[in-house]
This record gives structure tokens, sequence and C-alpha cells, in this order.
């Protein structure tokens, strides 16, 4: 059975399957990244992992895997193949897409960006499915974007498209990691979120879906929290929305988990914000944990999909 390797590394873990054809996840795996030992010791771990994945692949499917996708965090350069920079594993600079395709016995690679490849498979397979134009947004430690166009992705000119986290809704206000100052992130991600109701209830400990529960409660200090936060995040989407005209806006990530506490707020607070603007389809991404490997298999037969038409019309 003709299948690719589908890889989706994150700052703690790696997921990874083998994929057919029509999007199935034939085998999943996974395994820590062992970031503890080094950025080379990853890179290895990565390279072993897909290398036991073919290993799977010839034993139960008669055949190889016919190409990998990987998805990477952090700063990713696909055309050159290479992961340039991500803080949680320490590396720059990688030629990954090479060092994999030689471990894979020669198979094209495709490498991209793990929110990016995501938001592929969100917008193909899952929430977006059908939209022509859709905006993918999970929020987790921070708040990245997935820009769709037609089955594919936007990376920008220098792969910086849809950093929706680091547009300022708040001018002047608490400080960011990259630099500015009121960034979306610092007030509606699950970080963030995390951080002022730990504050606000006393327990370091509280996060999240915590303040999420309390508000259901009733908490008149987890609602002011959350409302703080969801017209932040109604704020940043609505700059968003003006620029791209989005048929469909996709939330993902650890605060979507709380469904109607957030999305019935949300969907009131961008509601009241726009004004000559179309309003987009606003709904919960609907692949989980999923999403990056799907999105990694997709970049695979892509890959595979292209050569195929070169080959055809050679």
């Amino acid at each position: 059975m003709r299948h690719v390797i589908a890889l989706d590394v994150g700052g703690t873990g790696m997921k990874a399957a083998l994929a057919g054809a029509d999007g199935e996840l034939l085998h999943q795996a996974r395994r820590p990244t062992g970031r503890a030992r080094g950025p080379e010791a990853v890179v290895e771990g990565i390279l072993d992992f897909a290398a036991e994945l073919r290993a799977h692949g010839e034993r139960h499917f008669g055949e190889p895997a016919a190409a990998a996708g990987v998805a990477v965090p952090g700063i990713v350069d696909p055309e050159r193949g290479l992961a340039v920079y991500a803080a949680n594993l320490g590396w720059r600079d990688v030629p990954l897409r090479d060092l994999l395709a030689a471990r894979l016995g020669g198979v094209p690679v495709a490498l991209g960006h793990d929110v990016r490849t995501g938001g592929l498979a969100e917008g193909r397979v899952g929430a977006g499915r059908g939209a022509d134009r859709f905006l993918f947004v999970p929020l987790g430690t921070g708040i990245a974007g997935a820009i769709g166009i037609d089955g594919r992705v936007e990376a920008g000119a220098h792969g910086f498209a849809g950093e929706i986290g680091h547009v300022v809704v708040r001018p002047g206000g608490a400080p960011c990691p990259c630099g500015q100052r009121g960034c979306l992130e610092r007030y509606a991600s699950a970080a963030a979120v995390s951080e002022a109701w730990a504050a606000a209830c006393g327990d370091p400990e509280a996060d999240a879906a915590d303040c999420a529960k309390a508000v259901l409660s009733g908490d008149l200090n987890a609602v002011r929290v959350w409302r703080t936060a969801v017209d932040a995040l109604a704020d940043g989407l609505v700059t968003a929305l003006t620029l791209l005209d989005p048929r469909t806006l996709i939330i993902g990530g650890g605060l979507a988990e709380a469904g109607e506490t957030l999305f019935t707020p949300l969907r009131d607070a961008v509601r009241r914000r726009v004004t000559f603007q179309k309003l987009p389809e606003i709904v919960p991404a609907a692949l989980g944990d999923t999403a990056g490997c799907l999105g990694a298999g997709l970049l695979a037969w892509d890959l595979l999909t292209s050569t195929d038409r070169t080959e055809e019309s050679a």
C-alpha cells in the first residue's frame, strides 16, 4: 500500500504517523523529543524515529514510504529545507529536509512550520473543509495563525505570515518577549489567561482550564479575567479579518477546549466590533492534536502529486 511518513515535532514530544492517500492515519506513534540532551540529540531522535516508521511501513504494507513530511516549531525555511531556529529545541540552521531524505533512502521530504501545517490540515480535512479562505488561530502558550488560500497556506515573503499573536491590541501594555508592548498573546493566549487567573485567585498552580470552570460557576474574578482575554482576542481577530477577509475563522489550541464558554462571548464580541466587514463563521478546530501529523502527511502527498504531474508532462 502506498503511504507517506508524517512527523509533528513539538517542544516536548513528537507525534508521527504513516498516512494513506486518503489522509487516513494507518499507524500512529509518539515519543519525547529528548530536548534535555541538546539539539543534536533531538535531531538524531527525529531521524531515528523516521527510520523506524519507514521500517514499520515496509513490514506491514509491503513497501517503504514514498515520501515524508515533517512539521517543526520556530522559524522554518521550507524552500531550503532548513529548521532555522527554535528556542524550545535549541537548534539553528538544521538542514532537516536533507538529513531526513538521506536517512530515508532518498525519498522526497517536505518541511513545514507546525502551525501552518496544522492549519493546512484544518483547512483541507478539518473545520475549514470547503472554505476557499480561512484563518486558523491556535491559542496555546502563544498565539499564531495560518492563512489559508485555495487549499494552501500562505507563508509570506520571509516565512512570518500569520503571526497574529504579535499584533498590538493594547498599545503601551504588557511587555512581550518579541520587544513590543501590548501584543495579543500577552492577553489572550492560554498562558496569559493562566497567569492572570493564578494571580487573581491566589493559586500559583491554577490555569486557564480552571478559570473557564470558575466562569461557569459564576466567579466574578474569573469572569473579569475571561472577559479581558475575550475582548483582546476579539480586537486582534477583527484586525485580522479586516485585512484578510476569511470565510471561516478556526480557533484551536488549549483555550478553545473551553468550548462555548469561549465561543459564545467571542462571537458576540467580534460581532459588536465589525462595521463594514463581512462576519466570518467562527468555529472550533476539529482535528485536535492530530492536526500536525495530518498536515505533515498532506505536505508529503503534495510533493508526490507535483512529482507525478512533472513526470506526466515530460
